[in-house]
């Protein structure tokens, strides 16, 4: 036998969401965004060909000698779920393994703002969590739909690459379908997801114009759609998505977007004062001068709708790490580091506010 379930035993106690495996090195653990040694010896290639026959599953037997890289999930008894991709570098097998949590944390337990719980009950439109990578998109994603879970009985579908949460029907009915494994590919789940009788619907990453394509048309059909992106900014989310698309397409799917989109939700983990991190959040929700912005291709000007907002329940990037500092949650130090325009972030910390949103938004 492998030291494969006490690797992931200890993994899972010191909250690791990742492991990785290599030759000549020790067990490697993410924790909270960062990598470190576990405390296991380093790995012979002995090793990692016994923890690869340990873990496959028998039906992905024949089909390792066949491919190079392989997806499954494993079951670790008394540990939990763990999606595995099992990989060849320098000849020898190599792993990483994500860890997949059935304890969702909530909305409050994050420190998200509460908007964030009066946006997951929305009856249609869809909601965007962006963000760079690490920046916890999908654990806010995941608290959005427990959210629902817990307060509605909605049929819920997820499209997911990997699946980080399990969901555990509470109020909703839940399927949960994984890239690889369930499903071939995002399109070919997408194709058919409309048939499946959803109320929701979450799609793992808006990566294409396929994947927003879909996610428009639930939304004018009633549905609500869930979706992460790769953006810096709220506001920025919304060129993101049209640089999907064609240069003759984009003004449709501007559009569109203006009719459809519900809020668009950007975080950054930010090392907290007492240890660990909190999200700094900008929110732009989809209220009538958003619209309106949207409809005239204004897309610059939605930073200061942004700004003006709060009373909607919006907030910039700033007005969240203001408010972080001013709390003594984050260092006035790790709000500049984290801050787009740390100039004003400053000049707002001395008490200076130049209200340029509403300056701009009159202009306009």
């Amino acid at each position: 036998m492998s030291i494969i379930a006490d690797v992931l035993k200890k993994a899972v106690d010191q909250g690791a969401s990742d492991i990785h495996l290599k030759l000549d090195e020790p067990p490697f653990y993410r924790i909270h965004g960062d990598l470190s040694e576990s405390g296991f010896p380093k790995l012979s290639a002995e090793d990692l060909q016994r923890i690869v026959a340990d873990i496959l599953p028998g039906r992905l037997r024949e089909k390792q000698g066949q491919a190079l890289e392989i997806d499954f999930s494993h079951h670790e008894e008394g540990v939990g779920r763990f999606r595995v991709n099992v990989f060849l570098a320098r000849h020898v097998p190599t792993l990483a393994l994500r860890y997949v949590q059935t304890a969702i944390p909530s909305v409050e337990q994050l420190h998200l703002p509460p908007t964030l719980q009066q946006l997951a009950l929305s009856s249609s439109g869809i909601i965007l969590v962006c963000g760079a990578t690490s920046s916890g998109k999908s654990t806010t994603l995941a608290a959005m739909i427990n959210c629902i879970n817990t307060n509605q009985r909605a049929r819920i579908i997820t499209i997911e690459d990997p699946m980080e949460y399990m969901f555990l029907d509470i109020r909703s009915v839940i399927t949960q379908r994984e890239v690889g494994l369930d499903t071939p590919s995002f399109h070919a789940a997408l194709k058919h997801v409309l048939r499946q009788d959803p109320d929701v619907i979450m799609i793992g990453e808006m990566r294409d114009a396929v994947s927003l394509g879909v996610a428009l048309s639930s939304a004018e059909t009633g549905h609500v759609v869930f979706s992460t992106l790769h953006a810096n900014t709220a506001s920025q989310s919304i060129q993101r998505i049209l640089n999907l698309y064609q240069v003759e397409e984009r003004e449709q799917v501007r559009m569109s977007l203006a009719v459809n989109l519900k809020a668009s939700i950007c975080q950054r983990l930010v090392p907290a004062s007492g240890g660990g991190v909190r999200p700094a959040v900008e929110i732009m929700i989809n209220t009538p001068t958003v619209r309106k912005l949207l409809m005239q291709n204004k897309l610059d000007m939605l930073v200061a709708a942004i700004e003006t907002g709060r009373e909607d329940g919006m907030q910039t990037f700033n007005q969240a790490l203001y408010d972080l500092i001013k709390s003594g949650t984050i260092s006035e130090a790790s709000g500049m580091e984290y801050s787009p325009q740390p100039e004003a972030l400053k000049m707002n910390l001395q008490g200076i506010f130049l209200d340029e949103g509403r300056r701009i938004l009159g202009d306009g």
